[in-house]
């Protein structure tokens, strides 16, 4: 069972799902190796692009998004997105642990469209993350 009761980690979800600041991402890292406890480790708001080169590649991270695309000349949507990170040079323990931990983090984590697993930076590029979320949110104005 993974430890999500850091209180920061509810202020950081309730920011970046606020319309009132800037903030679009937030990033939970375990603790230490052999800690099953989450902390918020960053915030930004420099988007997915931003929030890529915070993972790392030795690491199991979850991260959390809002992700903002247009439907056409004149409407946005913002959704937002769960990430599960494992990283190309994370240890097999931590690997094996990291789907069980999931539901945990779906609890504070409460609210988004589509869980996106990610084994190396490229898995979060936006285009493709956006077709999924179009095709998850059912109204589609250009055929994807």
């Amino acid at each position: 069972m993974a430890d999500v009761s850091d209180p920061k980690i509810d202020e950081a979800y309730l920011d970046v799902r606020s319309d009132k600041t800037d903030t679009n991402w937030l990033l939970l890292d375990y603790e230490s190796d052999r800690s099953d406890k989450l902390t918020l480790t960053s915030t930004g708001s420099g988007g997915l692009a931003e929030l890529r080169e915070a993972l790392d590649d030795s690491k199991a991270s979850f991260a959390y998004a809002r992700v903002q695309y247009a439907n056409d000349k004149e409407s946005k949507r913002e959704k937002f997105i769960l990430v599960v990170w494992i990283g190309q040079s994370c240890k097999i323990m931590r690997r094996a642990k990291i789907s069980v931990h999931s539901a945990d983090v779906k609890q504070a984590l409460r609210v988004f469209s589509i869980e996106v697993p990610a084994r190396e930076k490229g898995d979060l590029e936006e285009e493709p993350i956006v077709v999924k979320l179009r095709k998850a949110g059912g109204a589609s104005y250009d055929g994807v």
